[in-house]
């Protein structure tokens, strides 16, 4: 996965920096549908916001945000603090990206995408929809028979030139990063569980599941409405002597 660029990381802190020299109308409307209103503005009765608008789509950001000046931020999206977003981004409309959020140059978000505890790397696709780095379902039952949450602390990185289908899910990690590879294609609703990672070049098509801690290595193909679990595939297609040996005992339809 290429980082953004630190002449990029820069230019968008100057962009950043310089809306706060920047008065908004409205602002505490805005601020309290954000729950952004400081403790200043019960004072000298102005507010001090965390969100504005963005020159560019119509959209809003938080202050802190780094965001480069070609992105596109649409109306109705919001882009939260901390987050940094590359050159030519564009993220649709009622689209977030959460606090921290990394996306890398080129990428594209979808309509009522929401993005949180990851980072997508350069010239991506992320279709409506889609959700990525919300926690996983992993719970343990203690000595007195209650259901308890696992911490789910880690994160999801998604790798450059990946395409993510309309509604599909990818959880963030709780033991170790969910990964997935360089110019991996993922179809429509398509659920990847916690710690999994998929290596480059990898096709999953749409409805298949793949359960938390699966580890998957430049697998071609996955085809739709399968469920694998704690699977190691290599470079091999599904009508290989390698994938009738190795995968298909380990799908349950």
């Amino acid at each position: 996965m290429a980082a953004i660029l630190p002449r990029t990381v820069r230019r968008a802190a100057e962009a950043a920096q310089s809306l706060r020299a920047v008065p908004l109308r409205g602002a505490s409307h805005l601020a309290r549908s954000l729950g952004g209103v400081s403790a200043a503005c019960s004072n000298a009765g102005t507010a001090s916001v965390e969100f504005v608008p963005w020159h560019n789509g119509g959209g809003i950001l938080h202050r802190a945000a780094s965001v480069d000046p070609t992105v596109v931020v649409e109306a109705g999206a919001v882009v939260h603090s901390g987050a940094v977003l590359g050159k030519e981004v564009v993220v649709g409309s009622a689209a977030v990206v959460g606090p921290s959020v990394s996306i890398g140059q080129s990428t594209r978000i979808g309509y009522n995408v929401v993005l949180s505890n990851c980072s997508v790397g350069e010239f991506c696709t992320i279709h409506n929809g889609a959700c990525i780095g919300q926690d996983g379902f992993g719970f343990f039952v203690d000595e007195v028979g209650q259901v308890k949450k696992k911490p789910q602390m880690l994160y999801a990185r998604i790798g450059d030139h990946v395409e993510i289908g309309a509604n599909t899910c990818i959880d963030r990690g709780s033991w170790r990063e969910t990964l997935i590879g360089d110019h991996t294609k993922i179809d429509n609703l398509v659920q990847i569980g916690h710690n999994v990672v998929i290596g480059k070049c990898c096709m999953i098509c749409g409805q298949v599941g793949i359960a938390g801690s699966a580890t998957y290595v430049y697998l071609h193909f996955m085809g739709w409405g399968t469920m694998l679990r704690w699977v190691v595939g290599w470079q091999f297609g599904t009508t290989s002597p390698l994938f009738r040996r190795f995968v298909l005992p380990q799908i349950a339809l």
